[in-house]
């Protein structure tokens, strides 16, 4: 009995970043993406998220790796090992499409907010960066990890919102294994969003950098290359974190792909722009508790996503320009790199009182994390296989395999978006 009670506490605590970047991946902009192609075309787009998933999780794996072998992130090692033009290139890249999926998605969880309970949309959107601003800190970093791993289970919200709905299960499957596939630009154009939002440059750096953060935040503990002995253990580790957490990515992604398919594309509602148009436009096809939990899902993951978000660029200006960097410092000791996640997070509130238009910032948010993602797995597959950074600890055969088939799959679709633009 002890033992039955057990496992599930150990399988909490062994996992951590792996979980967290896989439900950050959907924020409230990814639920726009999910919302508008699972209205678009039904069922049929469920495959994509299939195939994605072991593509995510080897380039999320290998990420890990890297930092958990030389105890530095992604931009750290970009600046040790290579030329400082493409290290300048991808941050200040990463910087601006952080900024703008800030915007994004604060805009929605104060537009979500307002469906809800009424107010100013973009009263919430400040005060939603503001509580982010402050967990991150006020918060020890352990705790501050610790609630963003309990913030993982607002997701279970769009599970909930299919229970909800009715669903034809016969479709699902169909969709999952035998999709209908259209050789046409705009069904190209939604392939190309759906990956471009599952495999963004954001969660390369973030969950890197979380690795060394928990090699600092342990005494004792060392980068890979100097206790190559535990390799073996915390790679199994970071393997079974990464293959749970861009798992309950995937699920979660296609529960709200399938939702907005049962509902708005039943219904012919096609044309969604925002998770907060995908919830209003539930509300008289699904009832007001689908468009409860769903608008209240919404806020949940932006919670999670914008910390996340603001950090990652944090991380990687503080490490391109060697500053004292992580959360588990003091604000205090570490002022820059504080200073960069408040100003991002805030930069990003302040976009909603512009008059940029929010779909047409994403849209160009999105090109600029595929032109940043590219060139991005191509160096972290290079950096993973080279004795010189690696050591010993080089990625396997089979691991380099799927990191490459991620490096051409996304090439591809950046390519692709470039010719249905």
């Amino acid at each position: 009995m002890e033992r039955i009670y057990r496992y599930p506490i150990n399988f909490w605590r062994r996992l951590g970043p792996g979980l967290i970047t896989g439900a950050a991946d959907d924020d409230p902009s990814g639920i726009a993406t999910y919302s508008q192609v699972g209205a678009q075309f039904g069922y049929s787009i469920g495959w994509t998220m299939l195939f994605s998933y072991p593509l995510m999780v080897a380039i999320q794996e290998i990420s890990a790796r890297i930092g958990r072998t030389t105890c530095l992130g992604l931009a750290g090692n970009l600046r040790r090992y290579y030329p400082m033009f493409i290290l300048r290139g991808m941050v200040a890249l990463l910087l601006i499409a952080n900024t703008i999926n800030l915007g994004a998605d604060l805009g929605a969880m104060g537009a979500s907010l307002n469906l809800v309970i009424g107010g100013s949309p973009h009263l919430w959107a400040v005060v939603f960066g503001v509580i982010c601003v402050l967990a991150q800190m006020l918060f020890d970093y352990r705790h501050y990890v610790t609630k963003l791993k309990w913030l993982t289970l607002s997701l279970f919200a769009y599970v909930g919102v299919v229970l909800i709905v009715n669903m034809p299960w016969g479709e699902v499957v169909e969709g999952l294994f035998l999709p209908r596939i259209h050789l046409d630009a705009t069904y190209l154009a939604a392939i190309v969003a759906v990956f471009g939002t599952t495999i963004s440059p954001y969660m390369f750096f973030w969950q890197s950098t979380q690795e060394v953060e928990d090699i600092i935040a342990v005494p004792g503990t060392q980068a890979l290359l100097l206790t190559p002995e535990l390799a073996a253990r915390e790679n199994k580790r970071i393997r079974f974190d990464t293959m749970v957490g861009m798992g309950f990515s995937n699920i979660i992604a296609l529960f709200i792909i399938l939702t907005a398919a049962a509902t708005l594309h039943a219904h012919g509602v096609t044309d969604i722009e925002t998770s907060s148009q995908a919830a209003l436009a539930l509300r008289p096809i699904a009832g007001d508790l689908a468009f409860f939990v769903f608008a209240i899902g919404i806020i949940g993951t932006g919670l999670l996503a914008v910390p996340i978000l603001a950090a990652s660029s944090a991380y990687a200006l503080g490490e391109a320009l060697q500053w004292p960097i992580g959360l588990g410092r003091h604000p205090r000791e570490a002022k820059a790199f504080y200073g960069t996640l408040v100003g991002a997070t805030l930069l990003g509130a302040v976009i909603n009182f512009t008059n940029i238009d929010p779909i047409k910032a994403l849209y160009w948010a999105a090109i600029i994390n595929g032109i940043v993602a590219v060139p991005l797995m191509f160096v972290m597959m290079h950096m993973s296989t080279s004795p010189k950074i690696m050591g010993p600890l080089v990625i396997p055969r089979g691991l380099k395999y799927f990191g490459w088939l991620a490096t051409i799959v996304m090439t591809v679709v950046v390519i692709a978006m470039f010719a249905t633009l």
